[in-house]
Protein backbone atom coordinates (compact mmCIF):
# COMPACT_ATOMS: atom_id res chain seq x y z
CA UNK A 1 0.00 0.00 0.00
CA UNK A 2 1.13 2.97 -1.16
CA UNK A 3 1.41 6.22 1.21
CA UNK A 4 1.91 9.36 -0.41
CA UNK A 5 3.98 12.44 1.18
CA UNK A 6 4.17 9.94 4.08
CA UNK A 7 7.86 11.33 4.37
CA UNK A 8 10.04 14.54 2.67
CA UNK A 9 13.39 14.77 1.66
CA UNK A 10 14.10 18.59 1.82
CA UNK A 11 10.75 19.41 1.74
CA UNK A 12 9.93 17.54 -0.93
CA UNK A 13 6.98 14.80 -0.88
CA UNK A 14 7.68 10.74 -1.12
CA UNK A 15 5.82 7.92 -1.19
CA UNK A 16 6.65 5.10 1.04
CA UNK A 17 5.15 1.73 0.24
CA UNK A 18 4.66 -1.74 1.56
CA UNK A 19 2.69 -2.77 5.09
CA UNK A 20 2.76 -0.07 7.68
CA UNK A 21 3.21 -1.25 10.90
CA UNK A 22 2.00 -0.07 13.83
CA UNK A 23 3.09 -0.48 17.41
CA UNK A 24 1.63 -3.67 18.97
CA UNK A 25 1.60 -5.15 15.71
CA UNK A 26 3.60 -8.97 15.32
CA UNK A 27 7.23 -8.10 13.58
CA UNK A 28 7.18 -9.15 9.82
CA UNK A 29 9.88 -11.34 8.60
CA UNK A 30 13.04 -10.21 7.07
CA UNK A 31 15.76 -11.17 5.69
CA UNK A 32 18.86 -9.02 5.07
CA UNK A 33 22.44 -9.01 3.94
CA UNK A 34 25.16 -9.05 6.16
CA UNK A 35 28.67 -7.06 5.58
CA UNK A 36 29.99 -10.81 5.13
CA UNK A 37 27.24 -11.18 2.00
CA UNK A 38 25.70 -13.76 4.27
CA UNK A 39 21.49 -13.54 4.89
CA UNK A 40 20.43 -12.42 8.37
CA UNK A 41 16.94 -13.31 9.54
CA UNK A 42 14.83 -11.37 11.70
CA UNK A 43 14.67 -15.34 13.38
CA UNK A 44 18.26 -15.12 14.12
CA UNK A 45 17.71 -13.16 16.56
CA UNK A 46 15.07 -15.11 18.82
CA UNK A 47 14.97 -14.90 22.11
CA UNK A 48 16.23 -11.16 22.24
CA UNK A 49 14.73 -7.82 22.00
CA UNK A 50 16.30 -6.08 18.82
CA UNK A 51 16.52 -2.06 18.36
CA UNK A 52 16.41 -1.41 14.52
CA UNK A 53 17.77 1.67 13.34
CA UNK A 54 16.71 2.61 9.71
CA UNK A 55 19.29 4.44 7.08
CA UNK A 56 18.90 6.03 3.75
CA UNK A 57 22.35 5.65 3.50
CA UNK A 58 25.41 5.38 5.41
CA UNK A 59 27.23 7.69 2.91
CA UNK A 60 25.44 10.72 4.49
CA UNK A 61 26.15 12.76 7.70
CA UNK A 62 23.03 12.25 9.01
CA UNK A 63 23.30 8.13 8.58
CA UNK A 64 26.72 8.11 9.40
CA UNK A 65 25.61 10.19 12.84
CA UNK A 66 23.16 8.21 13.67
CA UNK A 67 25.21 4.38 12.63
CA UNK A 68 27.91 5.77 15.27
CA UNK A 69 25.35 7.03 17.99
CA UNK A 70 23.77 3.44 18.21
CA UNK A 71 27.12 2.21 18.13
CA UNK A 72 27.93 4.35 20.97
CA UNK A 73 24.81 3.10 23.04
CA UNK A 74 24.60 -0.52 22.29
CA UNK A 75 27.64 -0.89 24.90
CA UNK A 76 25.23 0.17 27.66
CA UNK A 77 22.38 -1.67 26.79
CA UNK A 78 21.53 -5.02 28.25
CA UNK A 79 23.04 -7.79 26.47
CA UNK A 80 19.50 -9.37 25.88
CA UNK A 81 19.22 -6.25 22.92
CA UNK A 82 20.57 -6.57 19.36
CA UNK A 83 21.06 -3.43 17.90
CA UNK A 84 20.98 -3.62 13.91
CA UNK A 85 21.27 -0.84 11.30
CA UNK A 86 19.62 -1.63 8.17
CA UNK A 87 20.16 0.79 4.84
CA UNK A 88 20.01 0.08 1.02
CA UNK A 89 23.73 0.40 0.78
CA UNK A 90 26.10 -2.59 -0.92
CA UNK A 91 27.86 -4.82 1.81
CA UNK A 92 31.05 -3.72 0.45
CA UNK A 93 30.36 -0.11 1.18
CA UNK A 94 28.78 -0.88 4.49
CA UNK A 95 31.85 -2.79 5.59
CA UNK A 96 33.99 0.04 4.38
CA UNK A 97 32.00 1.94 6.46
CA UNK A 98 32.31 0.08 9.75
CA UNK A 99 35.98 -0.46 9.61
CA UNK A 100 36.29 3.35 8.85
CA UNK A 101 33.78 4.24 11.58
CA UNK A 102 34.74 1.94 14.25
CA UNK A 103 31.45 0.59 14.22
CA UNK A 104 32.12 -3.02 16.21
CA UNK A 105 29.09 -3.24 18.80
CA UNK A 106 25.81 -3.27 15.95
CA UNK A 107 25.21 -5.68 13.45
CA UNK A 108 25.05 -3.53 9.52
CA UNK A 109 23.02 -5.04 7.52
CA UNK A 110 22.30 -4.29 3.64
CA UNK A 111 18.16 -4.85 2.43
CA UNK A 112 19.35 -3.76 -1.44
CA UNK A 113 18.48 -7.40 -2.91
CA UNK A 114 15.00 -7.66 -2.42
CA UNK A 115 13.84 -4.59 -0.07
CA UNK A 116 12.42 -7.49 1.84
CA UNK A 117 12.38 -5.13 5.01
CA UNK A 118 11.28 -2.04 3.42
CA UNK A 119 8.48 -3.48 2.25
CA UNK A 120 7.37 -5.75 5.31
CA UNK A 121 7.89 -2.94 7.67
CA UNK A 122 6.57 0.25 5.08
CA UNK A 123 9.27 2.39 5.12
CA UNK A 124 10.40 1.54 0.64
CA UNK A 125 11.03 4.85 -0.74
CA UNK A 126 8.96 4.35 -4.36
CA UNK A 127 11.06 7.22 -5.64
CA UNK A 128 14.37 6.70 -4.44
CA UNK A 129 14.31 2.84 -3.63
CA UNK A 130 16.19 3.54 -0.34
CA UNK A 131 14.78 3.36 2.84
CA UNK A 132 12.94 5.64 5.32
CA UNK A 133 14.94 6.93 8.43
CA UNK A 134 13.35 4.84 11.30
CA UNK A 135 13.61 3.31 14.25
CA UNK A 136 11.53 0.08 15.50
CA UNK A 137 11.69 -1.53 18.91
CA UNK A 138 10.77 -5.62 18.88
CA UNK A 139 10.76 -7.72 21.80
CA UNK A 140 11.63 -10.69 22.45
CA UNK A 141 8.36 -12.20 21.34
CA UNK A 142 8.63 -10.34 18.43
CA UNK A 143 6.15 -7.48 19.35
CA UNK A 144 6.92 -4.11 17.96
CA UNK A 145 6.57 -2.27 21.15
CA UNK A 146 7.89 1.13 19.78
CA UNK A 147 8.50 3.01 16.57
CA UNK A 148 9.32 5.91 14.51
CA UNK A 149 9.55 6.76 10.83
CA UNK A 150 10.77 10.37 10.64
CA UNK A 151 8.63 12.62 8.61
CA UNK A 152 11.96 14.86 7.10
CA UNK A 153 14.56 12.42 5.95
CA UNK A 154 16.92 15.18 6.60
CA UNK A 155 16.51 15.14 10.23
CA UNK A 156 17.42 13.02 13.36
CA UNK A 157 15.66 9.99 14.91
CA UNK A 158 14.50 10.83 18.45
CA UNK A 159 17.68 9.02 20.05
CA UNK A 160 16.42 9.70 23.74
CA UNK A 161 12.86 8.11 23.18
CA UNK A 162 13.89 4.78 21.24
CA UNK A 163 17.01 4.64 24.26
CA UNK A 164 13.92 4.96 27.20
CA UNK A 165 11.93 2.60 25.53
CA UNK A 166 14.77 -0.08 25.03
CA UNK A 167 15.32 0.11 28.56
CA UNK A 168 11.35 0.42 29.96
CA UNK A 169 11.30 -3.42 28.37
CA UNK A 170 13.77 -4.29 30.89
CA UNK A 171 12.33 -2.26 33.53
CA UNK A 172 9.14 -4.59 33.67
CA UNK A 173 10.89 -7.63 34.83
Amino acid sequence: MDRIGAVTFNGNPLTLTGNEQKTGNKAPEFTVIGKDLKPVALRDFLGKAKLISVTPSLDTPVCDTQARRFNEEAAKLPPEVAVLNISMDLPFAIGRFCATAGIERIGTYSDHRDAEFGANYGVLIKELRLLARAIFLIDKDNVIRYMEVVPEMTSNVNYGKALEETNKLFARR
